[in-house]
């Protein structure tokens, strides 16, 4: 037993660079054993590197010396494999002070695989936690993989060499360029794992059946009739051969190495199977069994373990309860899914969680002429989700769109980094349904995200979110087959005056811009005028995008229309509405490699309406897309030290949150150079003309009651008191009503319009940055801006410009602009502090009196509490089983 209990969330599942996975945790006593077999199993030379000399075995008080640490000043963490280490890193406190000598060492079969570098951001995150601040590491010059971990980790790494021996140091607080590193590979690691799901040399259908009624004889159906480019393995205990291919009794059985395993047996047999799969070595697992988490607490207990068992053994797990997975890559032709056929080769990406809408959705793909790349339906989504496909796409030169339809978040703010990130080469179109509603399955392992928040998060990323899967395919067929628009000016062209003001109208309507009057070639034109009209719209340097609308006239087939539509398209973007028709009509298609229609073809919508809606939708992402991104900025004047010391000094109360009072207030904001406007707190009238004198007339007086702040009445504030006789009269009236002697006095601020900052913190998505202007109708109507934290200085500008009411900020009718700058710096501040000080659970500053003459904050209202788990913080890792991801 570990007489020293280690923090439990030092354990963590990983993804190495080849996309397995492993298990790790702070080594106990119970490891001598694993301890011993691991050091037998090293070679010589690692040996040497290690230990700096042979020692082949390691004696019983070393044993004990290496496995019994107290996990505060000697710590060490085993990388393990299913019940074997293949991987140990340890730290020891030098001294008592703030620096550890740090080592490690990886078995010979497991080095390459980037346990080194995964050891150390775990080793470098625990120490923090033990208030150490920096690592040295002695090595020996020779061993130049050991060397590389410290040098590539992002680290300033001082060196000094002595008779053959390395001496590193370096400090290990993050760094910009260390985060940097660590994102990066874990986008490899993780795209690497999804890549080995969807690239699969073999797979074993496990539970085929001769049954054609059941999911385990479709599924294996589905997978020869796609011409899967591999061997296919049924497993089948009763049978001999299943569709004519031979069976096994036992994945165990079957003669060949296995990637991918595909299970549909029952879930009260998943166990039995999994350890078959653990004892193989297969890579990856489809679970399209239900059963599991849907259906109460013992199915979520079972889908847990499952996903457990299968990554402390190296694999990752799509499902359980899921459609299955896609890739139409021409080598490879994989249609692990339940779907019957498998869709025409495309370069959009799709992921989806429900298993019965991924059927529709497949369905409606092939009709509307949009070919896949690849396609993964998570279910229960127990292990693999949509952030790792996220990871995924971004390097998978296949795909050039990406469509997500999400009924859940698990770890938002994970999905708006890597989100953030992708968008900027490639479109994200989502569908985010279960605003109201999401089944039991999902969430268990998702976390609540309100919609002011999803809309930040979509926002801020790029991410064009759509309302329905029919509007996905709408922007997605744009998207997949037309250049984005450079601008938004845009011509209509067509031969119907009414359809073509009616497109015009929707285009306004959308914030777009016309470039001239809709064109009427008229009901007789033949096809060479209506291309000739086309040609010349396109060719105008006003325009930046084209919509086509177009009704057949009776003489002539629509066919030569489209053929002579599609003959003159060329840059820029071209949406039609063609016939009425839904999709890509074939002689609109310009045919790509899979046979689908490919980059050229021209969609066409039922009406104009939904085609300049899909083109909108393309035009503001252009927008966002070619933005400067802008830089993670922090203001000058900032004393983040100072602000922890004070808010370590409150010792919290673990339990709850708890509001702090005006002066701590004032404190911590003045730590990020926020001042409040002077201001005192009395309890008598000769107390308030006192402090007006002190303050300075003219001042302000409130009443404390919180019932009376903010009223649209004033009935609890007096302004503009410039007399000793003013103030005493104010401070009778405000004592009277809100039956309390105590009132504010404070200086009267620069006048200026009323607004509203703060943040307010999502326990899984992070904190959140709001701006808007005060009033009962800002109010009414939710006109409030969001922007997640951290905050680049682009993000600042567009939150105090965001809000409906903005433009009177900027002047609006003739009024006095207000100093736009000072908004920005203070959000900046404020993002700042979120950052520094998670802590912070909400805080208010109402009124921001914004003027010429700056941003003024009247007053501050904070609360803090615990803080909360970052999903998205601290050395990679998978989410634990069963919790958000």
């Amino acid at each position: 037993m570990d007489p020293y209990d280690y923090p439990r969330h030092w354990e963590a599942d990983v993804v190495l660079s080849d996309g397995g996975t492993v298990h790790l945790r702070p080594i106990t006593p119970d490891d001598a054993e694993k301890l011993l077999a691991f050091h037998g199993r090293l070679s010589e030379r690692t040996r040497y590197y290690r230990y700096f000399g042979p020692y082949p075995r390691m004696p019983q008080r070393d044993v004990v010396r290496f496995s019994t640490v107290d996990h505060v000043d000697r710590v060490a963490i085993a990388a393990l494999l299913g019940d074997d280490i293949v991987g140990v890193g340890r730290y020891d406190r030098l001294g008592g002070g703030d620096s550890a000598e740090v080592a490690f060492v990886v078995e010979d079969v497991h080095q390459g695989r980037g346990l080194g570098s995964i050891l150390l951001e775990h080793l470098a995150a625990a120490a923090r936690e033990r208030g150490l601040s920096r690592f040295t590491a002695e090595v020996l010059a020779e061993n130049g993989q050991m060397v590389r971990v410290f040098r590539d980790a992002g680290y300033s790494v001082s060196r000094a060499f002595e008779e053959s021996v390395l001496h590193l140091e370096f400090d290990i607080d993050p760094t910009e360029e260390s985060v940097a590193v660590a994102r990066a590979r874990e986008q490899a690691a993780e795209a690497r794992s999804v890549h080995n799901l969807l690239n699969p040399r073999s797979i074993a259908v496990i539970g085929a059946s001769t049954d054609h009624t059941k999911i385990g004889h479709a599924v294996l159906a589905n997978l020869l009739a796609g011409d899967f480019h591999g061997p296919v393995y049924p497993v089948n205990a009763e049978h001999r051969s299943v569709r004519g291919v031979r069976a096994y009794p036992s994945v165990l059985e079957i003669p060949d190495d296995v990637d991918l395993a595909v299970v549909a047996v029952p879930a009260a047999s998943v166990d039995e199977v999994m350890d078959a799969c653990l004892a193989k070595g297969v890579k990856a697992l489809v679970v399209v069994t239900s059963g599991f988490g849907e259906t109460g607490p013992g199915g979520l207990t079972a889908e847990r373990r499952l996903a457990a068992e299968a990554r402390a053994h190296g694999m990752r797990v799509v499902g359980p309860n899921a459609l299955g997975v896609l890739n139409t890559d021409s080598s490879v032709r994989l249609n692990a899914t339940l779907a019957p056929k498998l869709p025409v080769q495309g370069r959009t990406g799709f992921f989806c969680q429900s298993g019965a809408l991924g059927t529709a959705i497949l369905a409606t793909a092939a009709s509307r002429g949009l070919g896949l790349s690849t396609f993964v339906s998570a279910g229960n989504r127990a292990d693999v989700s949509g952030n790792d496909l996220l990871q995924y796409w971004e390097t998978d030169p296949a795909t050039d769109v990406v469509l997500l339809y999400l009924e859940s978040f698990g770890n938002p703010r994970k999905f708006a980094r890597l989100a953030r990130r992708l968008g900027r080469t490639k479109p994200i179109v989502a569908v985010k349904s279960g605003r109201h509603a999401v089944t039991p399955a999902l969430a268990a392992t998702s976390v609540p995200v309100d919609e002011s928040s999803v809309q930040a998060l979509f926002e801020q990323a790029g991410v064009i979110r759509v309302e329905s899967l029919a509007q996905l395919f709408d922007t997605a067929l744009l998207l997949a087959h037309q250049p984005l628009p450079a601008g938004p000016r845009v011509a209509v062209v067509g031969n119907s005056t009414a359809i073509g003001l009616l497109a015009a109208d929707t285009a306004l309507a959308q914030g777009l811009e016309l470039a001239g009057d809709p064109v009427d070639v008229g009901a007789q034109a033949g096809p060479e005028a209506f291309a000739k009209a086309v040609q010349d719209a396109l060719s105008n340097p006003d325009t930046d995008a084209l919509v086509v609308v177009f009704v057949p006239p009776l003489a002539v087939p629509g066919t030569a229309f489209a053929r002579a539509l599609r003959d003159v398209a060329g840059t820029k973007p071209i949406v039609s509405t063609f016939l009425a028709v839904e999709g890509v009509p074939d002689e609109l298609a310009v045919p790509g490699p899979g046979g689908a229609p490919g980059r050229g073809s021209v969609p066409s919508y039922p009406s104009p309406e939904r085609a300049v809606l899909a083109l909108a939708r393309a035009t503001r992402y252009a927008r966002w897309r070619s933005a400067p991104q802008g830089n993670f900025v922090r203001p000058e004047g900032i004393d983040a030290p100072a602000a922890h010391r004070l808010v370590e000094s409150l010792r919290l109360d673990e339990t709850g949150e708890q509001h702090v009072d005006d002066d701590t207030a004032v404190r911590l904001l003045a730590c990020y150079g926020v001042e409040v406007v002077p201001f005192r707190v009395v309890d008598s009238a000769a107390d308030a003309v006192a402090a007006a004198k002190e303050l300075g007339y003219p001042v302000a007086m409130k009443s404390t009651d919180e019932r009376l702040r903010h009223r649209n009445d004033l009935v609890g504030v007096r302004l503009d008191l410039t007399g000793d006789d003013a103030v005493s009269t104010a401070y009778d009236m405000l004592a009277e009503v809100s039956e309390r002697p105590d009132v504010y006095v404070q200086r009267m601020a620069p006048k200026g319009i009323s607004c509203v900052m703060g943040l307010q913190d999502d326990p899984s998505f992070g904190t959140l940055v709001s701006f808007g202007l005060s009033g009962v109708v800002s109010d009414l109507l939710g006109d409030r801006a969001y922007r997640a934290v951290p905050l680049t200085e682009t993000d600042a500008k567009a939150l105090v410009r965001a809000p409906k009411a903005a433009p009177l900020l900027a002047g609006y009718r003739g009024g006095e602009s207000a100093d736009l700058r000072a908004l920005e710096d203070l959000v900046l501040r404020l993002a700042a502090l979120a950052e520094d000080l998670p802590e912070v659970r909400e805080l208010a500053l109402e009124p921001v009196l914004a003027s010429a003459a700056g941003a003024y904050v009247s007053s501050a209202r904070l609360t803090l509490g615990p803080p909360p788990s970052r999903h998205d913080t601290g050395p990679r890792r998978l989410r634990s089983p069963g919790a958000p991801r």
